[in-house]
């Protein structure tokens, strides 16, 4: 099966969708329980956590944990937006840093000005896009960023999702209220599908799509440790109460020049290995044996494999033992916890 197929069904009663590039599972998204990454609260300031220069906050939905706030006093009221998934009996992770996202549109009250995706490199196309984002923004003190996926679509349709988004950050951040609430809810995985994967595709609504199209079987392979590598050799990843280990095996061929080509292989799978299993946090890659003059080469290629990943990545680098580590943000619930 070739090309791009998006599947927006449901799973164990959860909202779900699933992307399928050459018949295999490239992302998934499902409901959690927690509060969607998107959802903007009036919260008020708790309490400070000394020498880490975070506040705990109290939102409608349980405790939020605000990093790198100064000068905010407890008791103060405040705008605050999710930025990732709360693990069970952990505070809610937001920021002060609010957006307003949609497929074609990001407003951002707090930076002012207009931008333009720069992997929309035709000047043309710049120029259209351009006047449009003018028109529609005026005398707004808020600012725009039109997303890569405005690229060549509809002037009327982009309009409208801009001054969509304008409107929703003039209701929440002209709000008034004095206690407590939810203001605006992120959103969910089918409204996510629609928003950020902007390639073309072919989009299966019916009810069934996941069985009709693989989905179920890929799931079941996802939800164990195993990810073969293409040429030869697995990855086992196995997400532990501290962090996320990845073990490189080679199989029988136990050569170097086996372990050279197993660890670029790995580079290349592991974003979408972790994406799928929704799988974050500390992350500690044991690598077959290669020569260390390979290693530069080895982290080239799992650069440029993440930085097309859909969450933010950063490599940390080589331990004293030889194994490499990364942080990524958890942004999404685990696999294994939403199919519980």
């Amino acid at each position: 099966m070739k090309g791009r197929t998006i599947v927006l069904d449901h799973l164990n009663d959860r909202p779900a969708a699933a992307l399928m590039v050459d018949g295999q599972l490239d992302d998934f998204l499902i409901a959690g329980d927690a509060p969607a990454v998107g959802t903007i609260y009036r919260a008020r300031a708790d309490r400070p956590i000394k020498g880490q220069g975070g506040m705990f906050m109290t939102t409608p939905d349980g405790p939020a944990f605000l990093r790198q706030v100064k000068g905010l006093a407890p008791g103060a009221m405040l705008l605050v937006q999710v930025t990732g998934y709360a693990e069970p009996g952990k505070a809610i992770p937001v920021t002060q840093k609010v957006l307003f996202k949609s497929r074609y549109a990001i407003v951002t009250p707090d930076a002012p000005g207009l931008n333009i995706s720069r992997s929309i490199r035709d000047d043309d196309e710049r120029d259209r896009l351009l006047e449009v984002a003018n028109a529609e923004m005026g005398e707004s003190e808020y600012g725009l960023i039109l997303r890569s996926a405005c690229s060549g679509e509809d002037i009327a349709e982009i309009a409208e999702d801009i001054a969509a988004m304008a409107d929703l950050a003039d209701q929440v951040m002209g709000d008034q209220g004095a206690d407590i609430a939810l203001l605006c809810e992120g959103d969910g995985p089918h409204a996510l599908a629609w928003r950020d994967w902007v390639e073309p595709a072919e989009v299966i609504t019916q009810p069934g799509g996941f069985e009709d199209h693989g989905v179920l079987d890929a799931l079941d392979m996802a939800q164990g440790i195993s990810e073969p590598l293409a040429g030869g050799g697995h990855i086992y990843v196995e997400p532990t109460r501290a962090l996320v280990s990845v073990d490189v095996n080679t199989g029988s061929d136990t050569s170097i020049a086996a372990g050279q080509k197993a660890n670029f292989a790995c580079a290349r799978a592991l974003p979408r290995a972790l994406r799928v299993r929704g799988l974050g946090g500390q992350i500690t890659i044991d690598l077959a044996p290669m020569a260390k003059k390979d290693r530069r080469g080895f982290e080239s290629t799992l650069r440029a494999a993440f930085r097309a990943d859909s969450e933010d990545t950063t490599l940390v680098g080589w331990t004293p033992l030889g194994h490499y580590e990364l942080i990524r943000k958890r942004g999404r619930i685990a696999l294994t916890e939403a199919l519980r």
